[in-house]
Parts: structure tokens; sequence; C-alpha cells
């Protein structure tokens, strides 16, 4: 079975709509997919940005917002522009490594259904509580494990791994022969590359 790494940021706005469709598309072409989650922080200071592009740029923010309401739309999903942008994903990131992997793609549905559906914010520890609980997994276990160096250098190794492998943004997808995809609306292309 083909694997397609999906590598994501929690603060991206378009990974939000990629990580609802992905399974779905996924499963009715056999390809497995592998749940990357990573930090765009580092690799928008490589690029000299202190910010996110959508908030440097501001016609692209605007575009942005209005484009993902069209997704959102046409995709049957709630979308409440957050006040806050780019949110805070560190720890949800890290609690993304943190859980079991079988676990991991609905951990990740949630904490965007939060952000980008709840209008919620993700660096509040008790929003991701909240998540884990209704998951029934132990939030306090899952957070202790969170903060363990274990954890600390996966993710750094994530984001390490997606500069080597050329990802600038998120949602991004690489096939099994190294090819690269990004944004949601490659998604349909990516699954199709891994089948061909």
């Amino acid at each position: 079975m083909a694997i397609l790494e999906f590598w994501y940021e929690f603060a991206s706005t378009y990974s939000y709509p990629a990580a609802m469709r992905i399974e779905q598309l996924t499963s009715e072409k056999a390809v497995e997919v592998k749940w990357c989650p990573f930090l765009l922080g580092p690799i928008f200071k490589g690029l000299g940005w202190d910010s996110s592009p959508f908030n440097i740029y501001k016609s692209k923010g605007a575009y942005m917002w209005r484009d993902m309401q069209r997704i959102c739309d046409e995709c049957g999903l709630q979308f409440n522009r957050s006040q806050i942008f780019p949110q805070n994903g560190l720890l949800a990131a890290r609690l993304a490594l943190a859980v079991r992997s079988c676990d991991r793609p609905e951990f990740t549905r949630q904490v965007y259904l939060a952000q980008f559906a709840g209008g919620k914010d993700i660096g509040d520890l008790k929003v991701l509580e909240t998540i884990l609980d209704k998951m029934n997994i132990d939030p306090a276990t899952t957070l202790i494990v969170s903060g363990s160096d274990k954890i600390k250098t996966a993710l750094r190794h994530n984001t390490d791994k997606a500069q080597e492998k050329q990802i600038f943004g998120a949602p991004s997808f690489i096939t099994p022969d190294g090819e690269l995809f990004w944004g949601n609306d490659r998604l349909e292309q990516a699954v199709a590359w891994c089948v061909r």
C-alpha cells in the first residue's frame, strides 16, 4: 500500500480542510496516510519572515480568509475566523506526537475544529485538555509525555525533516517517490500521483 505523507502545521488555515478530507480520499484509493505535524515558524524565519505571509502581505491575507470561507462552505465545514492568527500550535503539535499514532488523525481533526470551527485558542491548555478528555485520552499523562525530551526532539526532527524535504508551507503532501505537493487544492493530485 502506498503511503502519502501529510505535513501539517496547526496554525495553518488550509491544513484544516485538508485534515478533514484526506482520509476519505485516500481510503477510496487504498493509500495510507502518515500524519506529520511540524512547525512552520523556523521555516518562515529561514525565509526572513517574522510572521505568516498572510499577515505580512495584507491583500494575500484578505484573499486567504475569503478563500477559506468558500472552501469550507463547499466542503460543508464550519468556519469561524480566529481573532488570533497565527495561533500558537506548539503544544498541540507536541500532543499530536504524544498520543498513540492511531489517535493522531482524530486528535488533529479535533484541534482544527476547535480552532477554525469553534473559534477557540489552541494555545490554551484547557482547550487541548478538553479535546483529550473527549477522546478518552488521559490529559494529565499525555501532557507529561508531551513535555518529555523524546517528544520535543521528535517535533524538532519533524521540522528539520520538513526543511530537508524542501517544504515551505502547509499543508504539504509527499508521495512515496518524493514528489512534493503543496496546498489543500493539491490533495487530489497527490493521491492520484501515489496510485498512478
